[in-house]
């Protein structure tokens, strides 16, 4: 009788490994299933996160970078146009304050997606609300007017945003400035 108890149990321990070992086999991720050059495509969904978290606080500082060129921008021309105000003539530090605007909004208009569009044909047809100075003072009037329409349009937009007047002002800038340039 022992004997045939000993195999009775020997028989339930043997089902009973097979049993774990099946659903053991069940639960782990079949190899076969995913490859390893999908491993490779996928990265940790931690290491996405800090990635996402990276770009969103690049953009902010490009953003605040933007912002603060604008105030640049604005804070060139009012030193230019005050000085021709009691020079009524451009000096040496004025002409590099024009080249160090013209950097700066070049920068902005680069970095909203503008570009010069003032030998482009197609493009030839200009806003109607544009300055056409004749006049130093009136290129100066127009220099400050329309850096705080761009200032203005900078401050309006987010860093998901881009606005087209802006891109259209600081085009605009640029030209009051290659004007102030080649006028003496």
């Amino acid at each position: 009788m022992f004997p045939r108890f000993a195999n009775l149990i020997v028989f339930a321990l043997l089902v009973g490994c097979a049993a774990m070992a099946a659903y053991s086999q069940s639960e782990l991720p079949d190899a076969s299933v995913r490859s390893s050059r999908q491993q490779r495509e996928d990265p940790p969904l931690g290491l996405k996160e800090m990635l996402a978290k990276q770009k969103a606080e690049r953009d902010k500082k490009d953003h605040e970078a933007l912002l603060e060129r604008g105030d640049e921008a604005l804070r060139l021309t009012q030193q230019l146009e005050n000085s021709f105000a009691e020079k009524k003539g451009l000096s040496q530090q004025d002409r590099t304050r024009l080249e160090s605007l013209e950097k700066v909004v070049g920068k902005i208009r680069k970095e909203l997606g503008g570009d010069d569009d003032a030998d482009d044909a197609v493009n030839s047809v200009q806003p109607a609300d544009e300055p056409k100075p004749s006049t130093m003072e009136e290129a100066f009037k127009y220099l400050q007017s329309t850096t705080v329409k761009l200032v203005d349009e900078l401050k309006k937009t987010t860093r998901f945003s881009i606005s087209a007047i802006a891109i259209q002002s600081s085009n605009t800038v640029l030209k009051l400035v290659r004007f102030l340039r080649v006028k003496k």
